[in-house]
């Protein structure tokens, strides 16, 4: 536990070091770690916001490539949250079957739920998208609940790349912006904390 808190508290450092030590490799390993947070619904605790911005401070110091950060990152997230929308329509409608509410399990897995999934994704599902990548955890499982709910898959696509473009430019900008700021470089493991509490 002791190193996953350091890691986290110093992923710039960390990031730095794995880059030396496997080159390009860190595009792939990055890639996979933004698609599994947002396209597994198991893996909600893996660094975004932080992982997105150290991103951002290495590449102002040539470290890593700008352009193909934010390429590779968008497409990762846009497609971990395809994936887990699938995930979640294809889940969702055979899980939700129960039609009476006798029981516990009837209760919590009525098919009424479902529906009201639905009308809430259809009404505020773009918001829900866009504004759920910036919540740690919940960025994890929005998608999955739009796909469970239903939610029309051309609007989920849509807000799905918006979001994606969005959280992705302002996270790596910032971090290209300010991550090599002496106070913000020196007090890294407190702006992690930051991010993470302002998100």
């Amino acid at each position: 536990m002791a190193e996953l808190i350091d890691l986290f508290l110093h992923l710039d450092r960390h990031l730095a070091e794995f880059v030396t030590s496997y080159g390009v490799w860190v595009y792939a390993v990055l890639f996979a770690i933004i698609f599994a947070e947002t396209g597994l619904v198991v893996t909600p605790i893996l660094p975004g916001d932080s992982l997105l911005f150290a991103c951002g401070a290495l590449a102002a110091t040539g470290v890593l490539n700008v352009w193909l950060i934010l390429a590779l990152l968008v497409t990762a997230a846009i497609l971990g949250d395809a994936v887990n929308y699938s995930v979640g329509n294809y889940v969702g409608p055979r899980v939700f079957s129960a039609q009476d509410s006798s029981g516990f399990w009837q209760r919590a897995l009525n098919r009424d739920h479902l529906r009201q999934a639905h009308e809430f994704f259809e009404r505020h599902g773009g918001k829900a998208i866009v504004l759920g990548r910036f919540v740690p955890i919940v960025r994890t499982f929005v998608p999955f609940a739009a796909g469970a709910g239903e939610m029309t898959y051309t609007s989920f696509a849509f807000y799905n790349i918006t979001g994606a473009f969005i959280w992705v430019g302002l996270c790596v900008g910032a971090g290209y912006l300010f991550g090599n700021v002496p106070v913000v470089k020196d007090n890294f493991s407190v702006v992690a904390i930051g991010i993470v509490l302002v998100s």
